[in-house]
This record gives C-alpha cells, structure tokens and sequence, in this order.
C-alpha cells in the first residue's frame, strides 16, 4: 500500500504540473516539471515555520523514496529501452568511432580532470577534502546523461550526426562511469579491493561485455516472439518482458543493467519491429513506448525537482557549485577535444562541432542518483550540493539553449549595384 500510495502521490503531482506547463509556461515538458517542483520546494522552505506539519511530512515522503533505486533499479531501464528502440545500427555504425572514444577515454579523462581541479579548488573553502573523494565526485558528474540527452536533443533540432554521437555515447557511457564510480568509492571507504590492471579490465569486460551480449541474446528472442504470433498487445509485453526480466538478469549476473537495456533497444528496434510485422503492430509499439517514455520522464524530472529538499544548507555550497558548473564544462571540453587531436583514426571536429557536443552533454538524474549512493562520511552533503547545481544548470539552461545554438546563421546576400 505504501508503494501504491506514493506512485499515486508522484502521477497527480506529475499530472497537475504538466498541465500547468503545458498551458501557460511552454517549456519542454521535464524542464517545466522540474522548475515548477523546485519552485514548490523553496516555497515549503520559506513557509516551513508557518505550515510546520506540511513541510514535514512533504519532506519525509520525499526523503523515503529511495531515488537510487527508483532511477538506476527501475526508471532507467524502461528509459534506456524506450530510447534505444528508436535508434538506428546504420547511423550508430557510421559514428561508430566517436562513440565508443566519448563513452570510454573521455569518461575518464574527464573523472581525472574534475576530480583533480575540484581537489585543489575545496581548500580555498576552507574544505580539505582528500583527492580519492574528489575523484569519486569526477566519476559520477562526468557521464551525460541518456535520460536528458534523448529528451531535449530529439526536439532541439540537432542535424543526424551530432544527434547521433551525442545519444549513443550518454546511452553506452553508463556501464564504464558506473564501474570506476564503484571502484572509486570502495577506494574512499577503505575497502582492499585489487587494482591490478587484469582485474580492473576484469570488470569493465563483464560489465560491460556481459551486458551488450544479455541485451542482445534478450532482444533476439523479444523479437522473434514478436514476429512469431504479429500481436500488438502482445508484443507489448514481450517488450516490457524483456526490460524487467532483463534487469532482474543483469542484476542476479552482477553486469550492467543499463547496456543489457541498449543492447535489448536496439536489437528490437532493428530487428523485431522492423521486420516481418504489421505497420498496426509496429505502430502500436512506438506510440507504447513513447507513452511509457513521456511518463517516465515527467516522474523523473518531478522527484530531481524536489530532491532539493533533501539537501541541508545548499545556499552555503552556491559560489562552490557556481564553480564547479565551469570544471565540468572545462573537463568536458578537454575530454572531446583532447582525444579528436591525439587518436589517430578520430575525426578533428569544427568549431561548431565541438560547441554542440560539450553543451549538449547534459547532466541529469543518473548523477544525482550516484551522489545520494555516497556515505554520510564521504562528505556526501557538499557532493550532492555541487551535482545539484551542475544538474539544473545543465537540464534548465544548456537543455533551453542546446538548440538555439545549433541553428545555422542567417547569410545576408548583398546585392551587387548595377552596372557592375
């Protein structure tokens, strides 16, 4: 009941400010879900002590929701799935190069690089934060996020191939940022762990390897039942079989979860709706996980939304989080720009290029949900602080903008004067 009692909570609040959005405020839907949620948590915060009981027990709901596990355990691989079934092979094979550098090299040479900056920019502070906690913050801020990315990019008009390198690195980035955070922050707690490089590559190879080849041996039999018996309710529950069937796999096999959902997206996007079923059938599918994906969405951006809640003191951290918008924004410069000048086979990218692809690298849920798994000890409170104001600065204005700067600019013809 108490299950059933906060979903219902989380869809008449998701509903009402969707509705409020939508008619008055125009803005891309998570984005105006998002603010309105912020602005109802600092109005709590100011009424606190004029309405004591609604604050408390607003806050306390929030707080038993264990976002972790509601994003990475459940909301991620039904957003993961829904977005990698629109992705096509073709174009992900033709930036196949970009893609498999940005999710693996730039991750952690990004994680490096704000790790190590913040590192030295806490003591002016006052805050002596040891760098193996620092590096724990560069892990989880440094991935973009596929839940923001695939949201705003598909409607801020973005030509094919940067949609493409941008969508398929933040949906392949997770299982390599999400093995060095835990390596990072077994390190920050003591924990004997081996470092060799075998076992180091151990991991990222059954991580993420594992994963691809569950998503992928899941995908193929989805969509053989699927063209086997050409129903369209029921291939919608093959599909939705296949998402939370794979994740209870994934996660009794210890691989990752979010490439098992990739993998399983694009194998059924290509091959099982694509193929030897009817147009009412593929139909019916895509409207079902745009459905599912929309509403998603909305809850996701609703709960980040009112994390804020969760953050004591975040005034305190503003000038620090100020700050450290422009670490990642540096870090993620560097991480792109660094490896289309040193890799042989990367293609060198213009300066347009290159402006698209560090703006549009957003931050989102993922994040947050990693800085809320770090121990109290770990100086938790500053991290979260720091991810929040990362966060919406990177869904509110890179998300608003990211498509203003990728129109092409107007050329004013000059007409010559007669006679000439």
């Amino acid at each position: 009941m108490e299950l059933y009692y906060s979903f219902s909570v989380l869809i008449v609040l998701t509903a009402i400010f969707s509705y409020v959005n939508e008619r008055y405020l125009k803005l891309p839907s998570t984005i105006g879900i998002m603010l309105m949620a912020m602005l109802v948590s600092i109005a709590l915060v100011i009424t606190g002590n004029i309405f004591p009981n609604l604050f408390a027990s607003f806050s306390r709901f929030i707080a038993n929701l264990d976002f972790t596990e509601i994003l990475m355990g459940a909301m991620l691989n039904f957003l993961l799935f829904a977005g990698a079934i629109h992705v096509r092979l073709k174009d992900l094979r033709e930036q196949r190069a970009p893609i498999i550098v940005f999710s693996t090299i730039s991750v952690i040479i990004s994680t490096v690089l704000v790790g190590s900056i913040v590192y030295y920019i806490l003591p002016l502070f006052r805050l002596n934060v040891p760098l193996i906690q620092c590096l724990v913050f560069g892990a989880l801020i440094s991935p973009t996020d596929p839940i923001a990315v695939l949201g705003i990019l598909k409607k801020a008009g973005v030509r094919k191939s940067l949609e493409t390198k941008v969508a398929g690195e933040s949906l392949f980035n997770d299982g390599v940022a999400v093995v060095v955070f835990v390596v990072l922050l077994e390190l920050a707690k003591g924990s004997d762990i081996d470092l060799s490089f075998t076992n180091i590559s151990w991991l990222l190879i059954k991580e993420a390897l594992g994963g691809f080849g569950m998503g992928v041996l899941l995908g193929f039999i989805g969509s053989r039942a699927m063209q086997r018996i050409d129903s369209a309710n029921v291939s919608a529950l093959i599909t939705l079989a296949v998402v939370m069937g794979g994740y209870l796999i994934a996660r009794a096999m210890h691989i990752s979860g979010p490439l098992t959902m990739v993998a399983a997206g694009l194998v059924v996007g290509n091959f099982g709706k694509a193929t030897r079923i009817s147009v009412n059938t593929r139909d019916y599918l895509d409207k079902f996980w745009e459905l599912i994906d929309e509403i998603m969405n909305a809850i996701l951006f609703l709960i980040i939304g009112f994390e804020l809640l969760l953050i004591p003191n975040i005034t305190k951290y503003w000038l620090i989080g100020v700050i450290s918008i422009a670490v990642v924004l540096l870090a993620r410069f560097l991480s792109i720009w660094g490896p289309t000048r040193i890799i042989p086979f990367m293609p060198k990218f213009d300066r347009q290029t290159m402006t698209i692809l560090v703006w549009g690298g957003l931050r989102g849920g993922v994040s947050v949900a990693l800085a809320l798994s770090i121990d109290e000890r770990l100086n938790k409170n500053l991290f979260l602080a720091m991810t929040y104001f990362i966060v919406v600065f990177s869904i509110v204005v890179q998300g608003l903008t990211v498509g203003k700067i990728t129109k092409p600019k107007k050329v004013v013809e000059v007409a010559e004067p007669i006679g000439h």
